[in-house]
């Protein structure tokens, strides 16, 4: 059995393998690649848009958006800085520069549902039970700030409720089923990282929507904010998180 290397809950590399080995998972997860110059190739004439992310990293620091268009060659933005690059080879040093001797990965990008014009995905908070079963107990809509390419709160990011953002997308009907597909994804995360990492009891998902209102898993945070919650109106899901997260800490 191979050694599980140290501080690998905060790789999100490690945590992409780990969900890759359930079949039910691997198919929401965005293809994900080390950086390298031949893998940035590849994913910008294949995608057209990737985002660029440290291997270790919170509250969406450091992430990078990339699009490449056949006559407008490539661009890059980085919080609110936008740079545009006619050739492949000074893109290429520009953001081997910019990331230096860190490990970064490169993720498929998600053309992301938006709401007046911005950008949006979810979290799902999912906690052991008192009971010891696994339960989704909030989720909530990330709005990202209008000039940055981020959803996080502490970039600037507001925390909403998921009906308000999804209410133009689709029936108060397809909501219920999508937040229960939602919820299901999530605990199945929480089942197989737990394999690894049995001592934790709550995973933060954070789910990308496409325009098919697909799920994609963007990243699995190890140490989710409970307190976003705290920003909706409705404190009822604030409280079992909470709660859940008591009973976390005494045992």
């Amino acid at each position: 059995m191979t050694a599980k290397p140290i501080h690998s809950g905060l790789s999100k590399w490690y945590k992409t393998q780990l969900l890759l080995k359930n079949e039910s998972i691997k198919g929401f997860i965005p293809d994900t690649r080390r950086f390298n110059r031949r893998n940035l190739e590849q994913m910008m004439h294949g995608y057209g848009m990737i985002y660029i992310k440290p291997e270790r990293g919170t509250y969406g620091m450091g992430v990078i958006r990339a699009e490449w268009k056949d006559r407008q060659g490539y661009m890059y933005q980085y919080e609110e800085t936008v740079r545009r690059f006619a050739t492949f080879e000074a893109f290429h040093h520009s953001l081997a520069t910019r990331i230096g001797k860190r490990s970064y990965l490169l993720q498929k990008g998600i053309h992301l549902l938006k709401h007046h014009g911005r950008r949006f995905d979810i979290r799902v908070m999912v906690q052991l039970s008192p009971k010891g079963v696994w339960e989704a107990t909030g989720i909530i809509g990330r709005l990202g700030h209008p000039r940055k390419i981020v959803t996080n709160y502490h970039s600037g990011g507001k925390p909403t409720a998921v009906e308000h953002l999804l209410s133009t997308h689709l029936s108060a009907q397809q909501l219920v089923q999508l937040k229960g597909e939602m919820n299901r994804l999530g605990t199945r995360i929480a089942r197989q990282l737990k394999k690894t990492y049995p001592h934790h009891r709550q995973f933060g998902v954070d789910v990308g929507l496409d325009h098919s209102l697909k799920p994609w898993i963007i990243e699995v945070n190890m140490n989710p904010d409970p307190y976003i919650f705290n920003q909706l109106k409705d404190k009822s899901m604030y409280r079992r998180v909470m709660r859940y997260r008591r009973v976390g800490l005494t045992k």
